[in-house]
């Protein structure tokens, strides 16, 4: 079991600290953790509980006294369980206390109301992947009713005010709390928050505001995205109903197999297979690379498996623009069927001293007779 910290440490609070405060404290930290400040954050949800756990403890004189005296052990039920918190619980008991913040409201209203985020996966080839591109998309969302303006009302008729919230979307209810009785704002529950109702529905939209089709969507992709990485369009998602601000679209970077290269973070790999000839005499070899050809020098006696090495010939990477290396693997293919002639060559340098594995001994100019023999 995590054992809990102490409330006072929390808050930042000494233990001689006068409710006022207490709140001020409490106040500070509740801001700072706010879920509207930080979104899918679930640390920082963790430590708004945590605070709000701690405020309700400190801020009522009888359980601070328990606590003061029996730490945690004193602020335990008849069951043994600790106090603990829950969002709704949070704002409904110090909605007072968040009442004059930019973060008050934890609901939205209809102005103030968002569409639902939509999700796309989106496969790229590796040139794109490096060189970013712009795709278009076909996406199927809610998009406002142009016949209506998103309103959901009929061309022409008007919305209705609200007789239950007079218009204002909201309406108001008494909780009580460790403070009293805290007054909270919720939506109002005949309009949905709108503060306005709909007399005569949009035929085309049904009175939804929204209606469901397909559009397509230019997105550009930049240069060093990978497997896994999201992007987001803002507003591209789903509109709401009856007005608002429309979600986000998420891009889900999936990169397809590519058939020269296998990329490992901003590196790429590459597999040249060269001849055993080609290998012990050294040569010059072209390899593919993403710009285009380039070329590298195999050194005389080159090892199976030797990785040379393209400098700036990898991915650039999406966030300080370094850009990777191109790595290439030396593979040294043997010919699986040989001419009765050719084997008799390769029999005749069989037992020779430098076709014996000894590379400190291996010299050029034996190997050059071996290509005449071919």
């Amino acid at each position: 079991m995590t054992k809990k910290r102490d409330y006072n440490e929390i808050l930042d609070l000494k233990r001689t600290a006068n409710p006022k405060e207490n709140k001020k404290a409490y106040r500070k930290v509740a801001l700072k953790y706010h879920p509207d400040k930080n979104p899918d954050n679930p640390e920082a949800e963790e430590k708004f509980k945590e605070a709000a756990e701690a405020y309700e403890v400190l801020g009522n004189a009888e359980k601070r006294q328990q606590y003061d005296h029996f730490g945690h052990e004193g602020v335990r039920d008849q069951a043994g369980r600790g106090p603990s918190m829950n969002m709704e619980d949070i704002f409904e008991q110090f909605s007072d206390i968040f009442g004059g913040t930019p973060f008050g409201s934890f609901f939205r209203g209809a102005q103030e109301s968002k569409g639902t985020n939509l999700r796309i996966k989106l496969k790229l080839t590796l040139p794109e992947v490096a060189q970013g591109t712009e795709k278009k998309i076909k996406v199927k969302r809610h998009l406002p009713c142009k016949a209506c303006g998103g309103n959901g009302a009929l061309h022409g008729t008007s919305l209705a005010q609200c007789s239950n919230c007079q218009g204002t979307g909201k309406t108001y209810r008494v909780a009580h709390s460790l403070l009293g009785q805290v007054m909270t704002v919720v939506p109002c529950p005949t309009c949905q928050g709108a503060g306005k109702i709909i007399q005569t529905p949009c035929s085309t939209c049904n009175g939804e505001g929204k209606v469901y089709q397909e559009e397509v969507l230019s997105l550009k992709i930049p240069a060093g995205v990978s497997q896994g990485m999201q992007l987001s369009m803002a507003g591209k998602g789903n509109a709401p109903p009856h007005g608002g601000t429309p979600g986000d679209l998420i891009i889900l970077i999936e990169e397809k197999e590519d058939d020269l290269f296998t990329r490992e973070g901003n590196n790429l790999h590459y597999h040249l297979y060269i001849s055993f000839i080609d290998a012990a005499l050294g040569n010059d070899q072209e390899v593919p690379t993403l710009s285009g050809k380039a070329k590298i020098k195999l050194p005389p006696g080159t090892q199976n498996g030797k990785v040379l090495r393209l400098r700036g010939k990898g991915i650039k990477d999406i966030k300080d623009y370094t850009i990777g290396d191109q790595l290439v693997h030396i593979q040294i293919w043997v010919p699986q069927k040989l001419t009765k002639e050719e084997k008799t060559k390769l029999e005749a340098l069989k037992n020779a001293p430098n076709f014996i594995p000894n590379p400190k001994k291996q010299k050029k100019s034996f190997f050059e007779k071996v290509k005449a023999f071919f």
